[in-house]
């Protein structure tokens, strides 16, 4: 009897944890890609700054390089492997991992979304060839949770291969005679965002095996909570009613909740339901008379004053402001 609650408990667990992943694995919507490529020779290194709601990633083509960031070990990438800084964390591109680089603003001064470039580096030691791109996405669908991710996430070349539609999508991306017509921008823009999500999928498998690296996904209650918040975010939660639903008292809930999600629980909650809002606001033609209740707001007042707190507009003016852009 004891080894069945055992393989019971095991198994929600396991949906517990598959539910979070497919929360994260939602993709953010990318608003504009800046993507380059790199045919680089011994001696180089190329120094990143932080980018802010922006991931990052680089597909090795050809021969290897160094990452190397502040408090953290360096990383040997070779042909074939993909590294994915969901944050966008400062980092240093180089042949060797004690080599000095030269700002990626010097090399590449405009990378605006919706452009390409290419860095040529001439130097008489082996070739690198790399894929390199910054996903631009809109912050306010970037929860916690994603926030939370490791600094930075790798596949290898093997991992990549098990994964072809991510393999055939970053060799296409990669090509440098790759097609150009109407809507390439468009096409590429999706391109990226696919591949995003593909690379994301089986590192968040290993995340969930690996505890120390997302604890997270191994806390019950909390990834309980921001599992309930993600899912069902259109009913009345306060602070008390979620740590009651978990099982857990109001402090050690929210201590918590801000230990592991990085952000409190109010907060996350909030989050999700003005990211809900904003997709209602500019994807749909609901009237905006009946987004509040949609998204947990018994008051229309209520509503407009926190999306207007979030967004800095009222909901009137972003959802205009969509159809403009559109």
């Amino acid at each position: 009897m004891d080894t069945v609650a055992t393989d019971r408990d095991d198994r929600r667990e396991e949906d517990e944890a598959e539910d979070l992943l497919s929360e994260l694995l939602k993709p953010l919507r990318l608003t504009g890609v800046f993507d380059s490529r790199w045919h680089v020779r011994a001696p180089w290194a190329i120094e990143g700054d932080a980018e802010q709601s922006c991931a990052v990633l680089h597909y090795i083509v050809e021969g290897g390089c160094w990452i190397t960031g502040d408090g953290h070990p360096p990383l040997e990438l070779n042909a074939g492997d993909l590294i994915v800084f969901p944050t966008g964390s400062a980092h240093r591109l180089s042949d060797r991992p004690d080599r000095q680089g030269v700002p990626l603003r010097a090399v590449l001064p405009e990378r605006k979304p919706g452009t390409s470039g290419e860095i040529r580096i001439d130097g008489t030691g082996p070739v690198s060839r790399l894929l390199c791109a910054g996903l631009h996405y809109d912050a306010s669908a970037a929860s916690g949770l994603y926030t939370s991710l490791p600094w930075a996430l790798v596949l290898d070349g093997a991992q990549v291969d098990r994964e072809p539609l991510l393999r055939d999508t970053l060799r296409l991306l990669a090509a440098p005679d790759r097609p150009v017509g109407p809507g390439d921008r468009l096409i590429t823009l999706r391109a990226f965002e696919m591949a995003l999500v593909l690379a994301l999928r089986p590192l968040l498998r290993e995340l969930a095996d690996n505890p120390t690296s997302l604890p997270l996904l191994r806390h019950p209650g909390i990834s309980q909570a921001v599992v309930m918040i993600a899912t069902r975010f259109a009913q009345p939660w306060t602070i008390d009613s979620l740590a009651r639903e978990v099982g857990m008292s109001r402090s050690a809930f929210t201590a918590a909740f801000r230990e592991l999600v990085g952000e409190s629980p109010a907060r996350h909650l909030t989050s999700r339901r003005m990211q809900e809002a904003a997709r209602l606001l500019s994807e749909t033609s609901l009237p905006q008379s009946a987004v509040p209740s949609r998204v947990g707001y018994q008051s229309a007042v209520g509503f407009h004053l926190a999306f207007r707190k979030w967004f800095g507009m009222t909901p009137g003016e972003y959802r205009a402001g969509m159809c403009h852009a559109a």
